[in-house]
């Protein structure tokens, strides 16, 4: 019970320091990142963008949860010892210096996240972004939020809250328009018709696309980046939104466009084995983030071999199963040459639907036997594309034993000691 209080406490304090903050900072703009896909990409993109222009604040690694963000916006650090009541004091004596120091930023990029309904609305009782960016709507954490209108309602909450909402109309539903109360909303995507248009002209796997973004009054931004995947490009579209209607100058967005590069995790190219390429899609996975990836894979990778690496998608509930086959339905095997699985689930449901499609298959519970397999079976000039969720899964595991050069181990996604030492222990099990 104490321990109850002491949380509800903190959580309390910290909501406080930050409508403090921005009553004392009134000029600087917040930008706030929601969605089940996407979230870190658009918010890295949006900084990489702003920051040709403005003075900025963000995380880069996920710190979106009620305790988490609020440090976040603040430039605070987030404690080791989150049990620690001496730590969180000293969190408190940094929020409230934050408060009291004159502001040396002009933007706060921050991405909201929320795994259970409600969430979203808390962040609600004391944020008022700015600008609030809904980058898809799709199956998450279903174990507790039970449908997809469910979903919907949660995410949607980061229209209603902002000044300006910003929303990627190619992965949003267009019957939960019915949840928008917010009437200053904008769309961005590839559909016709949206008031930022994103068009690709064409893509090459070394220099990556080249593409634009076409706007109202006259806007077209014409760029050249090395990304991989239409959603990574809904990421920079996104951040070109928001630069145009900050009234950043043309010339600064595309300077900061070229600054623009793949995150850890979320369609990085790497160096393979056997003049192979590896995308690292690793951070996590979802129905919507599986289908993109493979529509980049099928339609805009030319290899002589494609290889797929997929571990299974955690916190779908009892849409699991169906999810899961779903994702086995996406298998071609006029397109994939190998599917190497990671987990039950994938071994189970989504495993036998790909060989009825064609595809070979092979299932394993770790995924270092998975990333040795797939080693195995590299043939000159290959593409990997290696995707799966974070907890019990560790796909990232599978990169390293692919990799050309061990050195680029350290460009993966959870590489800090603390995770290394939670996968040697998970890795230690499966082994017994």
């Amino acid at each position: 019970m104490l321990r109850d209080k002491f949380k509800n406490y903190v959580r309390d304090k910290l909501k406080k320091y930050v409508k403090d903050y921005f009553k004392v900072h009134q000029d600087v703009k917040l930008i706030a990142v929601g969605g089940s896909v996407g979230k870190t990409t658009t918010k890295m993109a949006i900084g990489t963008v702003l920051s040709a222009d403005k003075r900025i604040r963000l995380e880069e690694n996920n710190h979106n949860t009620d305790f988490s963000a609020p440090l976040a916006i603040l430039g605070v650090k987030y404690p080791e010892n989150v049990n620690s009541v001496m730590a969180w004091l000293r969190v408190f004596k940094a929020c409230k210096k934050r408060i009291k120091n004159p502001s040396d930023i002009d933007v706060i990029i921050q991405e909201l996240g929320t795994d259970h309904p409600g969430e979203m609305e808390y962040f609600a009782s004391f944020l008022k972004p700015d600008y609030g960016v809904l980058t898809g709507i799709s199956p998450e954490h279903m174990e507790f939020f039970g449908s997809l209108d469910n979903v919907a309602k949660e995410e949607m909450t980061i229209l209603n809250m902002s000044k300006m909402g910003l929303i990627n109309q190619d992965d949003v539903d267009a019957r939960y328009a019915n949840l928008l109360t917010n009437k200053n909303v904008k769309g961005y995507g590839m559909l016709s018709g949206v008031q930022y248009q994103l068009k690709i002209d064409s893509f090459d796997i070394q220099k990556g696309y080249s593409a634009s973004v076409i706007g109202p009054d006259g806007v077209n931004i014409a760029m050249d980046v090395n990304v991989f995947g239409r959603h990574s490009l809904k990421a920079l579209a996104a951040a070109i939104t928001i630069a145009k209607e900050m009234n950043v100058p043309t010339e600064h967005i595309i300077q900061g466009v070229s600054r623009m590069h793949p995150v850890p995790g979320r369609m990085q190219p790497l160096r393979g084995y056997n003049d192979s390429i590896l995308i690292d899609d690793t951070y996590n996975a979802s129905p919507v983030s599986i289908r993109e990836a493979l529509r980049f894979l099928y339609e805009e990778i030319n290899s002589p071999q494609k290889i797929v690496i997929l571990g299974d998608m955690n916190e779908m509930g009892i849409e699991s199963k169906k999810l899961h086959e779903d994702v086995g339905e996406l298998m071609d095997g006029n397109h994939i040459d190998w599917l190497v699985t990671v987990g039950e689930l994938t071994r189970k449901y989504t495993a036998p639907i790909a060989k009825e499609r064609g595809v070979n298959v092979m299932s394993f519970e770790s995924a270092l036997s998975a990333g040795a397999f797939a080693k195995s079976k590299i043939e000159k000039g290959a593409v990997v594309l290696v995707k799966g969720s974070q907890n019990k899964i560790y796909t990232e595991e599978a990169l390293k034993l692919m990799l050309h050069d061990i050195k680029d181990s350290q460009k993966l996604v959870r590489q800090s000691e603390s995770w290394l030492e939670k996968k040697a222990e998970f890795f230690k099990t499966q082994s017994l």
